[in-house]
């Protein structure tokens, strides 16, 4: 119940966006429950801009990612938790980021932490776009927007490196764009829960992330330098 609560809310503030022109794309990734896929149903059924899959095998998060993204038509994809928040002017700022920079591939912003009371906290305050801001933790995170055919072009979210799979994702594809086409909106535009089970909290709830995000990181370095050396 908890959890389907955290869902309703994240997928509430979807639907209270200032931005109407958007779809919220969902893939079941084969849950255990009947509550749950009831609960999809009916808010799909509820949306029509909602758009809706069930996986007929559990995949883990990078293959249920992919299988969402599958459902995405939008020029440009924006990466949300089933438990976060989005502020009610997130998707109409990137919709300006994107007139004010017709050929950007990829967009971030600044985010804040959303505690068990309710009360924001942690706001970060990121820097504008350099390569080397990826080489240690996933500065791009939330809110992190990526042109469709951009994220398509690269494979989507790699298998194996759960846990880390938006970081290997940000690191893949700037490296196929130019550094001028990533940019910063330096707004709070994503809310990221705080529970024991998230990252947000420690990434000791999961250690398995830690050791993907140094495999994609290291996969990284070695890509860029082959490049260089061969070019």
């Amino acid at each position: 119940e908890f959890r389907r609560v955290l869902f309703r809310s994240a997928i509430e503030s979807v639907q209270a966006q200032v931005y109407p022109d958007w779809e919220l794309c969902i893939a079941d990734d084969c849950s255990t429950t009947a509550e749950v896929r009831d609960f999809l149903r009916q808010v799909a059924a509820n949306e029509s801009r909602i758009k809706l899959v069930f996986r007929a095998a559990n995949g883990h998060i990078s293959a249920c990612s992919n299988t969402a993204l599958t459902l995405c038509t939008g020029q440009f994809t924006a990466l949300m938790d089933q438990d976060d928040l989005l502020h009610p002017k997130a998707l109409l700022k990137v919709a300006q980021c994107i007139n004010a920079h017709p050929d950007a591939g990829m967009i971030y912003s600044n985010e804040d932490k959303l505690g068990p009371e309710g009360l924001r906290e942690s706001p970060s305050k990121k820097a504008p776009w350099h390569p080397s801001l990826l080489l240690e933790v996933n500065h791009f995170s939330h809110l992190g927007v990526f042109k469709t055919e951009l994220m398509q072009a690269v494979g989507g979210f790699r298998i194996g490196l759960e846990g880390a799979q938006d970081h290997d994702l940000a690191l893949r594809c700037s490296e196929q764009i130019r550094p001028d086409q990533i940019h910063l909106i330096p707004d709070v535009l994503y809310h990221w829960r705080m529970h024991p089970e998230s990252t947000s909290e420690s990434s000791n709830s999961k250690p398995y992330a830690v050791i993907a995000r140094n495999k994609c990181i290291q996969e990284h370095v070695d890509r860029v330098h082959h490049r260089f050396y061969n070019s």
